[in-house]
């Protein structure tokens, strides 16, 4: 195993250390689900000749159901930055455990939440509701993470 990967112990007994990074593949396959999703409703707009290669191109004149993807994707580059960072400190610092494993699953389930929103109905309420309770679980797991450098 590389240096970087080796862990000479793990605080939690019954965790492997990498629990923590099944979270973050959930997130990265949410991101490439999305991308798969863009190219099927641009297809289809192409069909049906309400989009242009050009518009693709540019960028510039999408349909609200092609742009209401492109906006989900946009939005996994925002605050999830800050779970990918979390999550990388955790396990480096071995700072992570089964609590901060139920915090970024439940962040990362908020995510396939908000951006379910998005694509569908579009409304900002529900959309905001699940964008707080990803924040507040990601604002915990950085909580940890500070407690634990501290304590260290």
């Amino acid at each position: 195993m590389a240096p970087l990967l080796q862990r000479k112990h793990h605080h939690m007994a019954g965790m492997t250390g990498f629990e923590i990074f099944w979270p973050l593949l959930a997130h990265v396959l949410l991101v490439y689900g999305l991308y798969g999703l863009l190219h099927i409703r641009r297809q289809r707009l192409l069909r049906q000749g309400l989009l242009t290669i050009d518009a693709i191109r540019s960028s510039s004149s999408d349909p609200i159901r092609s742009q209401l993807v492109r906006n989900a994707i946009a939005s996994q580059f925002e605050i999830p930055i800050l779970f990918y960072l979390c999550t990388i400190l955790l396990y480096l610092t071995e700072g992570d455990s089964v609590i901060c494993a139920v915090l970024a699953w439940i962040f990362v389930a908020s995510r396939y939440g908000h951006a379910a929103v998005h694509v569908t109905t579009n409304r900002l309420l529900p959309r905001f509701v699940l964008f707080v309770i990803g924040a507040v679980a990601l604002g915990f797991m950085w909580i940890w993470l500070a407690m634990w450098m501290f304590a260290s």
